[in-house]
């Protein structure tokens, strides 16, 4: 595997991914030169994660960054990365990753055209966007794509991000996407219902109550689960 080496890193976007994925990559030796954040609540969160980060412009960001990671909704990614191309903002050699399940690095090819080198770099968790998230990282798996050639970059990248990397094939990125939103969406509206039910005879607590319950199941669950559906996806 290729290291990375020390890197200019810019985060665009301060949800709960973007900060976290800054202090795991920050708590790796790289240089983190700022962050993009438009609303009071993300700047917090940024500032959090990573005390004393510079919130920066977009252009700003992008010109000052060797990696730039778009921790921004996959609705968002195609139109950003087109508009950057259009302003010349993206420069050769620079690494781009972004962060949407549903997307390989192809979604990424305005930039690619302009000499830089895309990255799909998801991380399979749901985040808090607290420091909590770092220590979930360290037991996770990052999705990951890119061109055959620069794929070491994208697997050595979520490793210094605490992660183990399996490699999802650009045509495998919407059948992979639906697995992890059925996952996450499926098992928090399981728990919401029977908390809802505990609540509704008096239990104190349901969540706590539930959770010894929920996380055996799970794990058996994934322990029946094994190697299966592997298809397609390589560490």
């Amino acid at each position: 595997m290729t290291p990375t080496g020390r890197l200019g890193v810019g985060i665009i976007g301060a949800g709960r991914v973007g900060p976290v994925l800054a202090a795991a990559l920050g708590g790796a030796g790289h240089s983190i030169v700022g962050m993009s954040a438009v609303t009071p609540a993300n700047r917090e969160r940024a500032q959090s994660m990573v005390p004393g980060v510079p919130i920066l412009d977009i252009p700003d960001l992008v010109e000052r960054s060797e990696l730039v990671i778009l921790a921004i909704p996959g609705h968002s990614i195609s139109s950003l990365v087109t508009g950057l191309a259009e302003t010349g903002a993206w420069q050769l050699g620079q690494l781009v990753a972004h962060t949407a399940p549903e997307f390989g690095y192809s979604v990424l090819a305005p930039a690619a055209r302009a000499g830089a080198i895309p990255l799909a770099i998801h991380p399979v968790m749901v985040f808090t966007g607290t420091s909590l998230d770092l220590v979930r990282l360290r037991d996770s798996w990052c999705a990951v794509a890119a061109p055959t050639a620069v794929l070491p970059i994208a697997q050595a990248l979520a490793v210094e991000m605490g992660a183990e990397p399996v490699v999802v094939r650009e045509e495998d990125r919407a059948a992979y996407a639906e697995a992890v939103q059925t996952a996450s969406a499926f098992s928090a509206e399981i728990v919401r219902q029977a908390s809802a039910l505990l609540a509704g005879i008096g239990m104190p607590r349901p969540g706590a109550v539930l959770g010894p319950l929920v996380r055996s199941a799970v794990e058996a669950a994934l322990m029946e689960a094994g190697t299966a559906g592997t298809t397609g996806m390589t560490p």
